[in-house]
């Protein structure tokens, strides 16, 4: 929780009281100029101040047991924090009292009121918390009114008030304003930083705590998604993006790097659906997702392949939007992604160059007369049906179709980068 006066969390929930009718509406101006402009009414005299300035105590024991009564969360406060907090109402008080004595002055902020209290205060008390705090002072002063307004004032006493409460929680919410807009900033910049660790790989205990502090749960599994915008995003479109991937998944993180957008998103329900779903938040050009992976600490592979698959995919020009990294295999091996180049031998050609039945010796010969079943039969010497028949269990073994003309350039590729690693091998052991 930010180290911010825990006053400034009431000004979003309390009520501004109207003018009376018999005031003509003003325009909107600073607190001080509109306790300037309105003060007190003049028939408030200095009876009703000496008695306001004299039941000070009282007000202050009253809204003391007020707190203890009406408040279940004063009552759970340790000691010492209670103490802090009807610090915090006798302040209020008095600044009330402060301000009846010569409305013409500028009223104490909510940042003065709660200036006598630490900031560990924050930890202790909302927002929530804050707001039903001012609420029992002012309807303190307002049940003594009565007591304390000399005969034929008490209406005058009771306006006071609402016009100081007012001015309040006009000043609450210029606080916590600004402490949203600084917390926002602050937040963005941390996830920012995140976004760049992760794509590194460079995940330890202090990363953990960051990404724990900008509400990731770590629940689920992950992927990372990238692409670009059709110009670089302000804050306003740049909030409302994190918005969006927040309502996507469970998890989610958003590193914008000038027109390069990388998102995370984490959970445990459908990421790929879930990444469909922000399509429409990129710009033109092709939108790359990663794989899934478990977690964030293994995140930065899911990263590497989107970002590799992203500065490859212009080779293939029918890629569909959002495409697989791992359909960009063999671009990828061409823009240097040795990930890529180690897929490809471990899933397709170590596989066949160890099965049975000469399926590696048919996927070659087929690829090499031009993906032709009865070229590939006479290069064998056996039945095109055989052909068919290897060939659908090559399918079997790698994953990839050799009748399928997007598949069998995959495993064209994985083919000649198993024969070099093969020659590369033996090359080493002639040494």
């Amino acid at each position: 929780m930010p180290t911010t006066p825990p006053e400034a969390d009431s000004a979003a929930a309390t009520p501004v009281p109207a003018p009376p009718a018999s005031e003509p509406a003003a325009p909107r101006t600073s607190s001080s100029a509109r306790l300037r402009t309105a003060p007190v009414d003049a028939r408030t005299g200095a009876e009703t101040q000496r008695r306001v300035r004299d039941g000070a105590g009282l007000l202050a024991g009253a809204a003391m047991r007020r707190l203890d009564e009406d408040l279940e969360w004063y009552r759970a406060l340790p000691a010492e924090d209670r103490s802090w907090v009807g610090l915090v109402a006798q302040a209020g008080i008095t600044a009330f009292v402060t301000w009846f004595a010569d409305p013409t002055r500028p009223p104490h902020g909510v940042s003065d009121i709660f200036a006598a209290a630490p900031t560990e205060l924050t930890r202790s008390i909302s927002l929530q918390h804050t707001l039903q705090l001012v609420r029992v002072v002012v309807d303190v002063v307002e049940t003594h009114s009565d007591r304390l307004a000399a005969p034929g004032e008490e209406r005058e006493l009771r306006e006071a008030v609402l016009r100081y409460s007012r001015e309040v929680a006009f000043s609450a919410a210029e606080v916590y304003a600004r402490a949203a807009e600084v917390r926002g900033a602050w937040d963005a910049r941390l996830e920012a930083l995140v976004v760049d660790a992760l794509v590194r790989g460079d995940v330890d205990d202090s990363l953990r705590s960051r990404v724990a502090a900008i509400g990731w749960g770590g629940r689920g599994s992950t992927l990372v998604m990238v692409g670009t915008t059709a110009a670089p995003l302000d804050d306003v479109r740049a909030a409302d993006l994190r918005r969006a991937t927040r309502r996507a998944a469970d998890d989610a993180l958003v590193g914008i790097q000038g027109d390069r957008l990388v998102i995370f998103l984490g959970g445990e329900g459908d990421l790929r659906a879930a990444a469909a779903s922000l399509l429409h938040r990129f710009g033109p050009g092709p939108v790359v997702i990663g794989p899934e992976v478990q977690g964030l600490t293994d995140s930065a592979r899911s990263a590497r392949a989107a970002l590799s698959g992203l500065v490859a995919a212009a080779a293939w020009e029918q890629a569909p939007r959002p495409v697989q990294a791992d359909e960009l295999l063999p671009e990828r091996v061409l823009v240097g992604d040795a990930s890529a180049r180690r897929v490809l031998v471990t899933q397709a050609y170590a596989p066949l160059a160890a099965s049975q039945g000469s399926l590696l010796e048919t996927l070659s010969a087929y690829l090499g007369t031009g993906r032709s079943l009865e070229a590939a039969a006479r290069t064998l010497y056996v039945h095109p049906n055989t052909v068919r028949y290897r060939l659908r269990r090559v399918a079997d073994v790698t994953g990839w179709d050799p009748l399928d003309a997007r598949e069998s350039y995959v495993l064209q590729t994985a083919l000649a980068l198993g024969r070099l690693e093969a020659a590369g091998a033996n090359d080493a052991d002639g040494l």
